[in-house]
């Protein structure tokens, strides 16, 4: 299996004021193409700073990260932003979407920074409005879409560059528990179809959906697992 992420090393220091904050501590992952990974740990673990340089948000202080056999540590932040364009969709816990923007102009803002043109792009995000249910919303703004709604839409945006990892930051954290179950289960089809998916969350029953967990504490890997305790995403009454 071909390899999609691979950090050697890695560190993250942040200056604050007079103080140093060691945030990662040499962590060194490998994450193949077609693996559903969940980074867990509580407040302060470093999950969020190691989502943030797999995302290209953030370069790392030392060490190397190779994305999809490109060397990003050292990137700048223009080459940065066009990577992660091109290889990289994210779910986010408060969804982002641009409250003015229809639920298929939202979809479709990727494609502008790809260089489509507006036909094209505005046929292929409706395509994958319809992949995620929502082809009957496409007209709607994200205030007249329920929670579950806008995060669909918010899925269906991180795929429509045929990103070669998904990645979601704590993607039900604003939704209740049935709504949570019936995006995870999203998660799952997508994951089924071929996509990586990497989720930071802090919530076991949403970490178990993953294949795999990886546990972080003070800035280093506490565990590394294969999950064998896989929730199926069916609702219990």
């Amino acid at each position: 299996m071909s390899k999609v992420i691979e950090t050697s090393n890695i560190s993250k220091i942040y200056k604050m004021g007079t103080q140093t904050v060691e945030a990662l501590k040499s962590i060194t992952i490998s994450i193949d193409k077609g693996e559903y990974v969940a980074f867990m740990g509580p407040s302060g673990s470093g999950k969020s700073t190691l989502m943030n340089i797999v995302g290209c948000l953030d370069t790392p202080t030392a060490g190397s990260y190779v994305l999809n056999n490109h060397d990003v540590s050292s990137l700048s932040d223009n080459e940065l932003a066009l990577i992660r364009n091109k290889e990289i969709g994210f779910v986010f816990q408060t969804f982002n979407l641009l409250p003015r923007a229809t639920a298929l102009e939202n979809v479709a803002l990727p494609l502008i920074y790809a260089g489509m043109r507006k036909s094209d792009r505005l046929e292929k995000a409706m395509g994958v409005l319809k992949s995620v249910g929502l082809g009957d919303r496409a007209d709607h703004k994200p205030n007249e879409l329920s929670g579950g709604q806008r995060q669909r839409v918010a899925v269906a945006r991180a795929l429509v560059n045929d990103p070669s990892i998904i990645l979601a930051d704590e993607p039900t954290g604003n939704l209740d528990t049935k709504t949570s179950y019936e995006i995870m289960d999203l998660f799952q089809k997508l994951h089924d179809q071929g996509n990586t998916i990497i989720m930071v969350t802090h919530e076991d029953d949403i970490a178990h959906y993953a294949h795999r967990i990886v546990r972080l504490r003070d800035g280093l890997i506490e565990s590394d697992e294969v999950n064998t305790d896989i929730r199926t995403g069916k609702i219990e009454a």
